[in-house]
């Protein structure tokens, strides 16, 4: 019998070790029965006072921002790799959550040399087989159902009624199978050594790509070692994805992102943008966060839903939760624990804007509350909440309502030109509170 040689899974604890991309420097541990370890805990207190170490990268990380997708794109892998590693920060393009398209493509290529599949292809292949089976058991048994009528309705003599077969539920369709499909033919049984069409053309150095007709020109021409997949380098196509929110965080935050107006947007004479003051581009997201975008001298108001927004982005990043968006269970925001790679979603939050200051009881307060980013109100009713609550309660998660208290405009400082001076006055000026809202449930709660 082999062993199991299955594969180890990656140490997460010590990839994602650093909860932020900021540097931290560790006293060394003080141990009482040692009287030396507290002259080096010493020192490092004092070498640190005098000469403190900077907590930032040596260069700020590079991105983006795209005018006509309205995103901000990383495109550089080790920059990549940082920042999703060091807090989760946006998602791949090719990719559900963590960019991993060039580990599957390098897995896929293997699966196909080696005569297997990946784990994706086996799964879509045991999903297409379970519904084609799925479809046939209708069939019989729509022919079975119309059969019955017939005999009742007497147009067709029971005799001639022949016992419809049924198909039994496979156990290879509910298993895990390990096959994959009858159309695969391994390359390693070929004896030109050619690459099959449906695999990917490789490459012979990074960021070259050769294509079919130069690896299967000859043997002369091709390298030795070109059946080793392993040396086989990609070009990377796959860019990290940010959203407004979490690029916002990591350039007025933490001050390590640098954002730039991409090539395609500069060629199109859309270079008049000032991403260089953290100013600008809170005015310049909040303007490409409404649908249509608002004109970019639109003034920066105290309920612009981009605002709101990131205050409780920020809000949750600095207690310590990673925050991930919640489009998929209809919320706002997803607040993890320690990030997606090591436990579901723990709460699901929802921002609700709250004209709690006198100032919006007035007249002109009342005159001057902005409407929804599709132009709707923001008031909701009763069976919007409890149809989300019941969503959540379904995925085993709490609800969170978070409302925001909106300051009057008056408490924003201005220049000349209407551009907000004081972005942390303008934060603090805002305040949040929580409510945890579950479903009750009559049988769980009969005590």
């Amino acid at each position: 019998k082999k062993p199991n040689q299955r594969k180890r899974k990656p140490n997460y604890a010590l990839i994602h070790s650093k909860p932020l991309p900021l540097n931290t420097f560790a006293l060394p541990s003080f141990h009482p029965t040692n009287p030396i370890s507290l002259f080096r805990v010493a020192y490092a207190i004092l070498s640190q006072f005098f000469r403190p170490p900077s907590s930032h990268p040596s260069a700020p990380y590079n991105s983006y921002l795209s005018l006509e997708t309205r995103a901000i794109q990383v495109t550089d892998p080790r920059q990549v790799r940082a920042l999703w590693e060091m807090g989760f920060f946006g998602k791949g393009t090719l990719s559900r959550s963590e960019p991993s398209w060039r580990d599957r493509e390098e897995a896929r290529l293997k699966a196909k040399r080696s005569g297997g599949g990946t784990a994706e292809e086996v799964t879509n292949a045991r999903r297409e087989k379970r519904r084609a089976f799925k479809l046939e058991r209708a069939r019989l048994e729509r022919e079975k159902i119309e059969m019955q009528r017939l005999v009742e309705e007497g147009r067709l003599d029971p005799s001639a009624l022949n016992p419809v077969p049924v198909i039994a539920d496979d156990s290879a369709a509910n298993s895990e199978t390990k096959e994959v499909t009858e159309n695969s033919s391994p390359a390693s049984k070929e004896q030109g050594g050619t690459v099959s069409d449906a695999q990917p053309t490789a490459s012979n150095s990074v960021g070259h790509i050769c294509t079919e007709s130069a690896i299967t020109s000859g043997a002369a021409d091709r390298p030795a070692n070109v059946e080793n997949l392993d040396l086989v380098e990609f070009a990377e196509q796959e860019h990290l994805q940010l959203t407004f929110e979490e690029a916002f965080f990591l350039a007025y935050g933490l001050g390590v992102l640098a954002i730039e107006i991409s090539p395609e947007s500069a060629t199109a004479g859309k270079t008049l943008l000032d991403t260089s003051s953290n100013s600008a581009l809170l005015r310049i997201f909040s303007n490409l966060t409404s649908f249509p975008p608002r004109p970019l001298a639109t003034p920066l108001r105290p309920d612009d839903p981009f605002l709101l927004s990131y205050v409780v982005y920020h809000h949750f990043r600095s207690l310590g939760w990673v925050v991930r968006g919640g489009v998929k269970f209809a919320v706002d925001y997803m607040l993890y624990n320690r990030g997606p790679a090591f436990s579901h979603a723990e709460f699901a939050v929802i921002i609700l804007p709250a004209y709690s200051h006198a100032y919006w009881s007035t007249d002109q307060g009342k005159a001057e509350r902005s409407l929804g980013r599709d132009g709707e109100d923001r008031s909701r009713e009763w069976w919007w909440l409890h149809c989300i609550n019941r969503v959540q309660s379904q995925v085993l998660k709490s609800l969170v309502l978070v409302y925001v208290d909106v300051p009057p405009p008056s408490s924003f400082l201005r220049d000349a030109a209407g551009e907000v001076t004081d972005l942390g006055g303008m934060l603090r000026s805002y305040k949040i509170r929580e409510f945890v809202l579950k479903r009750w449930v009559a049988n769980r709660t009969r005590n």
